[in-house]
Formats: C-alpha cells, structure tokens, sequence
C-alpha cells in the first residue's frame, strides 16, 4: 500500500518538463481562477468547450499516459455516472397540462341530446422543439412501472452538474501537477502585495501555505507506515470484536497525531537553528519570477478566453 502514488492527486509532476511548467506561476494563477469563474451563468455548451479545452490542454502538454490516467481516469468515470444518474432523474418540473376544451376521445362518450361543445382543432407545432427528449416506457405492469424519460431541463442538470465538477477538480489537479508549491506560494505572495496597505500579513500567510503544502506528504507517509505495521501484526480483526478494533484504531489515531507533532516541532527546531525569527526579517525566496515572452502569449491567450465567453459563452 503505498498512499502517496495511490492518492496521486495533488502532487507535483518534476518530470518531464513540459511548457506548462515553464509558464509563470502568477500566469496560471490567472488562468486557473478565470477557468473556475467562466463557467457560472454560462451555457451548456460552454460548459462543455471549457471541458474540451482542458484535455487538449492536457494532450499538448505531453503528460505522461500513467499520470494522465490516474489524474482524470476516475474522474471521468464519476461525470459519466452523474451525468447518466441526472440525466433520468425527475427535473423538478411535475406539470400536468389538460386541455381547456374536450378532446374527441370525450366527445364520443358524450350524453344523447345534449349540444356537445367545440372542439379545439388540432393545430401543427410552430417549431420543432420538443420539451421530452425521451420517454421510453420500459415495463408497466405493476408493481413493475418503470420509465426512461429526459428533459430539456434534465439534460442541461445533467451537463451542469458533471462539467462543474470536472472543471472545478480538473483544473485545480492540473494547475498543481504543473507547478511547485514554492512557485505557488511565491506567486500568491506576490499577487496580494496590494493588501499590505490594509496591515494583512501577506509574508506570514505565504509561509502558512508553503509549510502546509510540504506538510501533506508527511502526514500521508505517516499514515502509510501506520498502516504498514498494523498490517506486518497480523491482527485478527473478528476475534477481537468492533470494541477491540475500535481500540486499536484509537491507538493508531493517537500515535499518527504525536508523530504528526514530532514533525512539526522538527521542523519549527530546524527553521530556528537557521537563524529563522520573522518572515520579513528572514526572507527566503526561492524563485525570482519574471515574465517572459511566452508568459505575455499566454496572457493574450487569456484575453482570447474572455472575450468568447462573455461573447459566445451566454448568460443562463
């Protein structure tokens, strides 16, 4: 059991190399936060343009085909379930129409001499939109009574519901695939030193980020090695009783937060033996950004985006 390939979202991908690497943290930034934002109020097929244009993006890069699968084979699976899940729910919309006047099949039972009352002609639709996409009756003989029926509203639930969840975890997954937690605590630092007229400790909460980033892998490395010696026990779990396994678990939850603890006073021991007293006074920076010409091509490529979403994209 090995949870840090076994849990590959969020990692950081050192090799190889590719063009998205290269790009400016604060550039992708931009981009990441311009991608989780463009989808709201947006339609169904910008929704799913916005899908497309991640995995191209994803293809251009030339990610490996092993990380390419564990990043967005699961999470495909879990959009094609959701989507095929709301695709066949109710919509909400439970209206039963009834025409104002009788229909003919009421007319035929109509009582002798009475004056029966018109009838509505039957008049072709105007256009050729249909509300029910599909209704597909499966079986009607009870108790069995079951139906496949898509709407125009199921079908945009649908493709809502499965593109902003793709989008959402997709495009963070990705934005940290590309970059270094340095880089990003770096860029983030560097794009909220406006709030530093507002007293914010912006210095303090980059450092915050960059301990909690490289923190992560610790804690998963100390809950695989837990996990590994509970296992090279052999405890068997059914003699022991859900009181026994409770205990033991409790055991390991107890050690997990003491050596999480361990780590960190190491850590905080370790930055103080370097001389470390306040983040302004003992600043580490450990990459210089600088915009290149590409960062500029991409930021162009930003504009592009915005301008056919607020152009093509529509407000729904």
């Amino acid at each position: 059991m090995d949870l840090l390939r076994s849990l590959p979202i969020g990692l950081y991908l050192e090799q190889p190399v590719t063009w998205l690497h290269r790009i400016d943290a604060r550039v992708k930034v931009a981009w990441l936060l311009s991608i989780l934002l463009a989808p709201i109020l947006a339609s169904s097929l910008c929704r799913i343009a916005i899908v497309v244009f991640l995995m191209v993006l994803t293809v251009s890069a030339r990610i490996p085909l092993r990380v390419w699968r564990q990043q967005m084979g699961w999470l495909l699976i879990f959009g094609t379930l959701a989507t095929l899940l709301l695709l066949v729910m109710p919509d909400g919309i439970a209206v039963a129409q009834q025409p104002r006047l009788p229909t003919v099949d009421a007319l035929s039972n109509w009582p002798e001499g009475l004056t029966p009352p018109e009838v509505l002609p039957d008049v072709p639709a105007a256009t050729s939109y249909r509300y029910d996409i599909v209704n597909w009756q499966v079986a009607n003989l009870p108790p069995f009574n079951f139906a496949i029926h898509i709407t125009q509203r199921s079908l945009r639930i649908a493709i809502k519901v499965s593109t902003l969840i793709f989008t959402l975890i997709y495009s963070t997954t990705l934005f940290l695939l590309t970059t270094a937690p340095e880089e990003i605590t770096e860029s983030i630092e560097d794009l909220m030193q406006p709030l530093r007229w507002t007293k914010l400790p912006v210095t303090e909460i980059a450092l915050t980020l960059t301990l909690a980033l490289r923190f992560i892998p610790l804690v998963l490395e100390e809950v695989q090695n837990l996990v590994r010696s509970v296992r090279t026990r052999a405890i068997k779990w059914k003699k022991l009783g859900v009181r026994g396994a409770l205990q033991i678990w409790l055991m390991v939850s107890e050690r997990l937060i003491e050596n999480l603890l361990l780590r960190a006073a190491q850590i905080a021991s370790a930055m103080k033996v370097r001389g470390f007293t306040s983040p302004n006074s003992h600043r580490v920076v450990w990459h210089q950004l600088q915009l290149h010409w590409w960062d500029w091509l991409v930021l162009t490529g930003l504009g592009i985006f915005w301008w056919s979403r607020l152009a093509y994209g529509g407000v729904v």
